[in-house]
């Protein structure tokens, strides 16, 4: 399955409060810099993005719930909350086993895709709120579910480029589902592991050359110097060849600038979801002429992937620890030798 990149980036505002005693912004959990909340007297305050939101006691937490964005799907399972989801659009693009036995027994429904959402079913389901990501096609959509009654969240953990600070949305969903104790720990025990990991990777003797992502047609989308694909790079104590570069986007190149970036590479990831180097060389015989190619290693990141669902894009939004320990594996074995890969894997 191959993801599509997302550039939307959306400008900060913030929160109009309601008259109230003035409140410092230590107040505030910040998850990122676009990210927000505050929890008072049992009320849930709540800037995301462009949006802001007040969430009143008789609201949350809540009990029926949809997700418009399978990555959004990692949070409810790693809280072990899959039963409150009463809809999904794109199941197929879900890879959670527990969410997709709840489709099989007709107790989460299918509302749709993103081309098109079943607005009949999604009211009729009757949901305390929805989940997705702000698309600005579908504003008419939404409003539409917002006059019924639905409370419609939009969040930006897709936007996050700092691991910690996507893995730190767990916080929010705690809130929203009354799980706040079991959030907190979960991001605590997610955090000690990735900052320990970080640090066992600087033990290694090498620090090796890393090229990352694959072309679409004509271009190379290389991941910006500030992405997450670089920061899990940095903190797996190997070296991008964007890692002077300070986008938070990806890049697009040519495969002749790409090449002329990559003669010390000796390690490539995130290649895509082929199934072998041959498979990958017919897509595009370009990649023959990459010594990485021939004589580097190659990683996918096909390592849980059925049918159209990918694991990576789903937990690990959340488990920052395991994406950074696949990374460590590829470039430094030596430090974890009874490790086996997660979301990743080998092309041969």
């Amino acid at each position: 399955m191959k993801q599509k990149i997302l550039l939307l980036f959306t400008v900060f505002s913030l929160i109009a409060c309601k008259r109230e005693p003035k409140i410092s912004s230590s107040d505030w959990t910040n998850i990122s810099d676009r990210t927000q909340f505050k929890d008072h007297d049992g009320t849930l305050d709540l800037k995301s993005g462009n949006f802001t939101y007040n969430f009143k006691k008789n609201q949350i937490p809540f009990k029926k719930i949809i997700l418009l964005n399978a990555s959004m799907a990692g949070y409810i399972s790693e809280l072990e909350a899959e039963n409150l989801i009463v809809g999904v659009s794109s199941p197929e693009y879900i890879y959670s086993e527990k969410i997709q036995n709840l489709i099989k027994e007709g107790k989460i429904q299918n509302v749709g895709s993103d081309q098109k959402y079943d607005v009949e079913k999604i009211i009729s389901l009757k949901p305390d709120a929805i989940f997705t990501n702000h698309i600005a096609s579908f504003d008419n959509t939404y409003e539409l579910l917002k006059n019924n009654g639905i409370q419609v969240v939009f969040l930006d953990e897709y936007m996050e480029q700092q691991p910690l600070e996507k893995t730190a949305y767990i916080k929010l969903f705690g809130e929203f589902l009354g799980k706040e104790k079991e959030a907190g720990a979960k991001y605590q025990e997610i955090e000690k592991s990735y900052n320990e990991l970080k640090q066992l990777a600087l033990k290694a003797k090498e620090k090796p050359v890393v090229l990352a992502n694959e072309m679409y047609g004509n271009v190379w989308y290389l991941p910006g110097g500030n992405t997450s694909v670089a920061h899990y790079i940095a903190d797996a104590n190997a070296s991008y060849i964007m890692k002077d570069n300070k986008d938070e986007k990806s890049l697009t190149m040519s495969f002749e600038e790409v090449f002329a970036k990559t003669n010390h590479v000796q390690y490539w990831v995130n290649a895509g979801s082929y199934a072998s180097k041959k498979e990958m060389q017919k897509v595009n015989p370009l990649y023959e002429k990459l010594e990485v190619f021939n004589k580097g290693r190659v990683y996918t990141l096909s390592g849980k992937e059925r049918q159209r669902a990918n694991d990576f894009f789903e937990s690990g939004a959340v488990r920052a620890d395991l994406i950074l320990k696949d990374y460590i594996k590829i470039f430094h074995p030596e430090l974890l030798p009874n490790y086996q890969l997660t979301y990743m894997k080998e092309l041969q």
